[in-house]
């Protein structure tokens, strides 16, 4: 596996759960929690990429490195960039990005994405886990993706895809969609043309940054995991859940 990095990016905003980063979860911040996921995986080093003193200092306190960004960004990628240029790291650096609300996913899953990227034909790598029911693939909060016969991404959505046209076909549509899961392998190259370019029209239809990717004719390797991640964590009753699972 080649080396890679994982930075974390992170804000204190967040509409639906405010102060999102630091939320305990079994007595510590969110936060730690996903920088030791982060430790634990194959690494070589984990950052905290933040514009907000409130989660540098908690960062630092439970000895994470941390990168202070500008407050202009509107995604995690465009906040890994910045860390990129800031660290000066070459081009061909393999950086994960380990979104700040996935404090249950599993250390060999960062790995597995990081190593999808060995091979030279993929530009970005992600995880995606087969539609788990019929309601996960009609809820547009739980992202879909369709692959070609290489594992490639041909597209992303949070409607229903592939269409079925026929009603007797919907299991088929299911089994031929994949559940996203919000982490990405890229080599720093990738992302500083990532964020140069526009969003693209697909990307503010679906409001969906991977599809600015492909737009610019990028291939997005998706891997499917041994092992499903625990969900996100977006809401006081996900919070709950995530307790529960750490507990185990």
């Amino acid at each position: 596996m080649s080396d890679f990095v994982v930075v974390v990016p992170s804000r204190y905003a967040s509409i639906r759960l405010p102060g999102k980063p630091l939320r305990e979860i079994n007595g510590k911040p969110m936060l730690e929690h996903v920088f030791e996921r982060g430790t634990e995986s194959n690494a070589s080093e984990v950052v905290i990429a933040t514009d907000d003193e409130r989660i540098a200092e908690a960062a630092e306190g439970f000895g994470a490195r941390v990168c202070m960004t500008g407050n202009q960004h509107r995604s995690g990628t465009e906040r890994i960039a910045e860390v990129c240029d800031l660290l000066d790291w070459g081009d061909d650096k393999i950086v994960v990005n380990l979104q700040g609300d996935e404090p249950t996913m599993p250390a060999a899953l960062i790995n597995q994405c990081a190593a999808s990227l060995d091979d030279s034909t993929a530009d970005i790598a992600t995880l995606a886990s087969p539609i788990a029911s019929q309601q996960d693939f009609e809820n547009p909060n739980v992202v879909k993706v369709i692959v070609d016969d290489n594992s490639n991404a041909i597209y992303f959505s949070r409607t229903a895809i592939p269409y079925p046209r026929d009603s007797e076909r919907q299991s088929e549509a299911r089994c031929a969609a994949l559940h996203h899961h919000g982490i990405y392998a890229y080599r720093c190259g990738v992302l500083r043309r990532l964020v140069a370019a526009e969003p693209s029209r697909l990307e503010v239809c679906e409001q969906l940054e991977q599809l600015r990717a492909l737009s610019l004719g990028m291939t997005i390797r998706v891997a499917v995991p041994s092992n499903r991640p625990g969900a996100g964590v977006d809401t006081e009753q996900d919070l709950a859940v995530a307790a529960a699972e750490l507990a185990q």
